[in-house]
C-alpha cells in the first residue's frame, strides 16, 4: 500500500513539472514574439530631417528688416531635398512665447515639392506664382505678419513640413486647419529658430 502511494505522488509530480516546463515554454515565446514586432512599429512613426535656412542663421537674431520696426516683409527661405514621396510642402511660423498663446505669424501650404526656397517680400495673395496657398494669421490677415513682441525677446519657429498628400484647403486655412489636415501626412520637417526684441 505505502509502495502504491509513492508510486502515485512521483507520478504526479513529473506531470506538474511537465506542465510547468510547457507554460515556461509559452512564455519565452510570447515575449520573444513581442520584442521582434517592436522595432517595425517605431520605424512607422519616424520622421527624417531636412535643413531650413534664411538670411539670419540658427538662433540669432532676426534683421529688423523683417519686423513690425521695419518694412515687415518676409525673409528668404531655402531647403534640401525632401524625400521622395513628396507630394507637397508646408509651412508655419509662430511665436510660443507670446502672452496668451502661441502666436501665428505666417501658414503657407501646398507648396509644390519641387521648389527648394521663398523669395523675399512674399505679397499677401491667395496663392503663390510658383505654388503654394497662403492661410491667415493671429493679425487677422492673409500671409507673412513679422515679429513684433510686446516686450523682452521671442523665439520666432519656421517649420517646413513634407507631406505626402495636397492639404486642398482653401486660401485663409488657420494654422489648426493645416495641422489637422496633415495628421497622418508628414513625411520630414525642418526648423529654424529666431529670436527678436523690439528696438524701442
Amino acid at each position: 500500500m505505502s509502495r502504491r502511494r509513492d508510486f502515485l505522488l512521483q507520478s504526479f509530480s513529473i506531470i506538474g513539472l511537465v506542465k510547468l516546463s510547457a507554460i515556461a515554454c509559452s512564455s519565452v515565446g510570447n515575449k520573444n514574439t513581442e520584442i521582434a514586432s517592436t522595432p517595425s512599429s517605431t520605424l512607422t512613426t519616424e520622421r527624417k530631417s531636412m535643413k531650413l535656412e534664411s538670411v539670419f542663421g540658427a538662433n540669432s537674431q532676426i534683421p529688423t528688416k523683417y519686423t513690425c520696426d521695419g518694412v515687415d516683409i518676409s525673409p528668404t527661405l531655402s531647403w534640401d531635398e525632401p524625400p521622395k514621396e513628396t507630394q507637397s510642402l508646408a509651412l508655419i511660423v509662430d511665436d510660443p512665447d507670446a502672452p496668451r498663446h502661441t502666436f501665428v505669424h505666417w501658414v503657407l501650404y501646398d507648396i509644390p515639392p519641387t521648389v527648394r526656397q521663398l523669395p523675399e517680400h512674399i505679397t499677401a495673395t491667395k496663392t503663390l506664382p510658383s505654388g503654394g496657398v497662403q492661410g491667415k494669421n493671429d493679425f487677422g490677415k492673409l500671409g507673412y505678419g513679422g515679429p513684433c513682441p510686446p516686450s523682452g525677446t521671442h523665439r520666432y519657429f519656421f517649420k517646413l513640413y513634407a507631406l505626402d498628400k495636397n492639404l486642398g484647403l482653401p486660401p485663409g486655412a488657420t494654422k489648426e486647419q493645416i495641422l489637422q489636415a496633415m495628421k497622418g501626412h508628414v513625411l520630414a520637417t525642418a526648423e529654424l529658430i529666431g529670436g527678436y526684441q523690439r528696438q524701442l
